[in-house]
């Protein structure tokens, strides 16, 4: 799997928690729900951002390498 496809399935992914993140809050909404998603969604959220930020620095880097190499 190349970066531009790991980027891809990880974008789709990060899509679908959100989407499921915001049917599961419709039914659970207190102290706890809060708590859960500042501890845990938040900080993975951030991460997921840069990642994706990382491999498209990466994918950059890659295809200007292949350039060169021509």
């Amino acid at each position: 799997m190349g970066v531009q496809e790991g980027r891809g399935q990880l974008a789709k992914l990060m899509k679908e928690l959100h989407l499921n993140w915001l049917d599961v809050r419709q039914s659970w909404d207190d102290v706890r729900m809060h708590e859960f998603e500042q501890r845990y969604l938040v900080p993975l959220d951030l991460d997921l951002k840069k990642a994706v930020g990382a491999m498209d620095l990466m994918a950059a880097y890659l295809s200007q390498v292949r350039r060169d190499c021509e």
